[in-house]
């Protein structure tokens, strides 16, 4: 019964730092802690939309994995769903921002709130398409994407 729970738990687990490694890769941008020190951003940090972060990733992600011409197709399963989700952040974020200013404690609660439910409907839409081109890749592919879900960075690209 015990191994049973915890079975479940390790899967449960498993399953949050997964999705919280894929937030952190396809949609967080890394320069979020200005918000919190009171900082201004700079003019180019403040630019950078979900769109504009996302190209840069795919870009990286694909002179990172030397994608195969075998491989395409499902490359661009993948970029398409990742391009719709940036996009669809994009818009819910410029709608939200625009009422933050007037927003008290609460309702910056429950903004954020609606911030991570829609993270997690875009993850629900990435997981299958990832899935499939995971699995088309070689050991070597795997080991870098490893990687880079592990840590974050994605190494240098091979391609100019």
């Amino acid at each position: 019964m015990k191994r049973k729970v915890y079975q479940i738990v390790f899967s449960v687990t498993l399953v949050l730092v997964m999705v919280a490694f894929l937030s952190a890769i396809f949609f967080a941008n890394p320069n979020s802690s200005f918000a919190a020190s009171g900082k201004k951003k700079s003019q180019a940090i403040a630019g950078t939309s979900a769109v504009e972060y996302t190209e840069a990733q795919i870009k990286q992600l694909q002179g990172t994995l030397n994608i195969t011409e075998d491989q395409k197709e499902l490359w661009n399963k993948l970029t398409s769903v990742m391009r719709e989700n940036a996009k669809e952040m994009d818009a819910l974020t410029k709608d939200m921002a625009e009422n933050t200013k007037t927003m008290n404690a609460l309702e910056h609660m429950k903004l954020h709130s609606q911030i991570t439910e829609a993270h997690l409907v875009q993850l629900k839409k990435l997981i299958q398409p990832f899935e499939a081109f995971y699995n088309s890749m070689s050991d070597q592919q795997k080991n870098i994407t490893d990687i880079v879900f592990r840590t974050g960075k994605y190494g240098k690209s091979k391609r100019k």
